[in-house]
């Protein structure tokens, strides 16, 4: 599998995840389970059956995010000096259909986040913005139509 992109704060994320699980919810659902054995016939145990299913889904997610952090290239947006859009960017545009501005950061899809203007390098609007300058005008085709930017700003931070 290949390396892929993700910025220090993503990276932070996703390993700070892995620790909660291993160190907190994997012993908690341990202990559920063995409390949940000691009610008896486990073929009727409700209890034990979801312990279980949650130990599942933990043992699940504990490799995956394992894979990220072993395939991840960590990138420190503050050490870019680019003045064009690439990965870790953070665009400040001019939406010239509602007539405002709006301001995403440019980080790997398991790090996106719209409600934080995190957007994912292989989003419509990312890949419209990759290699423009500040003035540039980009178009983008949405489900719900095609939407024009102008790019004022560029900044790694």
């Amino acid at each position: 599998m290949a390396n892929f992109p993700i910025t220090k704060q993503g990276y932070t994320k996703i390993q700070a995840e892995l620790d909660k699980l291993k160190t907190i919810e994997r012993p908690a659902v341990i202990s559920a389970i063995a409390e949940a054995r000691e009610h008896g016939d486990l073929k009727e145990n409700a209890e034990y059956h979801s312990a279980r299913d949650k130990q599942s889904f933990i043992e699940g997610r504990v490799l995956d995010l394992q894979d990220k952090i072993s395939r991840a290239q960590i990138v420190d947006p503050a050490l870019i000096t680019d003045k064009i859009v690439r990965f870790a960017a953070t665009v400040t545009l001019f939406d010239l259909t509602q007539e405002q501005e709006i301001t995403y950061q440019i980080v790997s899809e398991y790090e996106a986040d719209l409600n934080n203007n995190l957007i994912s390098v292989t989003s419509p609007i990312a890949r419209s913005l990759l290699g423009k300058e500040a003035g540039d005008g980009v178009e983008v085709s949405t489900p719900k139509g095609i939407k024009e930017y102008e790019v004022i700003k560029i900044e790694y931070k």
